[in-house]
């Protein structure tokens, strides 16, 4: 089980937000993915956003464990994007992910998963389904 240290001021931030109880997903926003807000080959590993559910979705059936308690998940496809000594963190009034090689998104966003959803079945693309 590949595991996320997530640091205080993140956990600040999802407890602000009422998110510590919810489903959590991370995808690697490529543009390949469900709720994949970003897209195109370029971004591919460097984008990655946490998709609120209310409950876990059978598509993303790996969770990431954590200290924190969180219900954290991914799916196989994401995690190949996730190495050794993941880190979540609040800096400068944005998320970052970060392993120990290299950084891998400064501006990880939070979106809902079913304004996502929603903003796709009618054809459009969800401008910020944001929490």
């Amino acid at each position: 089980m590949t595991k996320v240290t997530l640091d205080n001021d993140l956990m600040t931030i999802l407890e602000r937000k009422g998110l510590t109880n919810r489903q959590l997903v991370l995808i690697t926003d490529d543009g390949g993915g469900k709720y994949s807000l970003h897209g195109g080959a370029c971004s591919i590993g460097t984008k990655f956003t946490l998709i609120v559910l209310d409950q876990p979705d059978p598509d993303y059936p790996v969770r990431l464990s954590n200290d924190r308690g969180l219900n954290l998940w991914t799916s196989n496809y994401d995690l190949m994007f996730l190495t050794q000594g993941v880190r979540m963190g609040y800096r400068q009034g944005r998320i970052f992910i970060k392993d120990d090689a290299h950084v891998l998104d400064r501006a990880v966003q939070i979106a809902d998963g079913a304004a996502v959803l929603a903003a796709f079945d009618q054809g459009t693309t969800p401008d910020q389904a944001g929490c």
